[in-house]
Order: C-alpha cells, then sequence, then structure tokens
C-alpha cells in the first residue's frame, strides 16, 4: 500500500539559493549524514487537503509556523513506499527557533522500553548542491525541480 505524505521545501536567496532541511532524529539517524536530511513532511490524513497536511507537518516537526511566501508546487516524487507531494515555500526561518515534536519507538529493539525522540534533532540552511548531497534519495529531485522554476 501506498502512503501519501506531503512536505514543504523552505527556501532563502541569498548569494545563491538555500534550502532548509531537517536531520530525521531517532537512534537509526544519529550517526548518519548524507541521505539522513529530509523536507519536513507527513502522513496525508483520509480526505485531508495535501496542502493542509503539508503546513500542519511544518509545524509539528519544526514547532514554529510556516513562513507566509508563495507556494511553488513541486509534484510528487517517490521515497520508498511513500509517495511525497510538494511545495517550496520561500521565506526565513532561524533554525534555533525550532523546537521539534517527538514519537515514540521502544528502544532498544525488543527491548520492552519505550522512548520519546525528537522528528529532527536539527535544522540547517543548505546550499542546492550541499542539500542533493545530505538529503534522502528520494527528495533529490525536489532541489532539481526548485532549481529549474528559479532559473
Amino acid at each position: 500500500m501506498t502512503v501519501r505524505s506531503a512536505g514543504i521545501l523552505l527556501f532563502r536567496r541569498t548569494s545563491g539559493v538555500e534550502v532548509l532541511l531537517g536531520h530525521m532524529g531517532g537512534p537509526f539517524w544519529a550517526r548518519k549524514h548524507e541521505g539522513a536530511w529530509s523536507i519536513p513532511k507527513g502522513e496525508v490524513e483520509p480526505g485531508e487537503d495535501p496542502w493542509a497536511a503539508a503546513r500542519r507537518e511544518f509545524g509539528e516537526e519544526l514547532g514554529v509556523p510556516l513562513p507566509s511566501g508563495t507556494r511553488l508546487p513541486l509534484g510528487e516524487v517517490r521515497q520508498s513506499r511513500k509517495l511525497v507531494e510538494a511545495w517550496a515555500v520561500e521565506g526565513d526561518l532561524d533554525p534555533a527557533s525550532v523546537v521539534p515534536g517527538t514519537f515514540s519507538m521502544e528502544w532498544p529493539p525488543r527491548s520492552g522500553t519505550v522512548q520519546q525522540f525528537p522528528e529532527v534533532d536539527r535544522v540547517e540552511w543548505f546550499d542546492l548542491d550541499t542539500a542533493a548531497d545530505v538529503i534522502v534519495a528520494g527528495q533529490r529531485t525536489l532541489l532539481d525541480r526548485l532549481g529549474a522554476k528559479l532559473g
């Protein structure tokens, strides 16, 4: 079964274009860098508008509201068993203001102990080339699409 997700690629223009990515939280990603960063995204609930889901997930994952800005549709990409619909929004955000949401999981595996982990353990701005090196492989196309839209 395909899971539908929606997310937002926040970008800003400095001397070039930078995008905001979150390093995925939890023990599996703790020591990984390349391929361990993602746009804020999450599951679209049945009957929910994908744009509304993307805005909700941005707030839940980062603990701050989405900066106001024009949305640019980036279309859909396949990320493993997920189909992710994404938009780019131009805006600025101080990574120090992020207060990530949390999730629960049994850790260590089969221990019976449930622990809380941040959805993202840090947030950073990256230029498009560096972002392509660190973002989850299934989301790299979003960077290409943003670059094409911005010329």
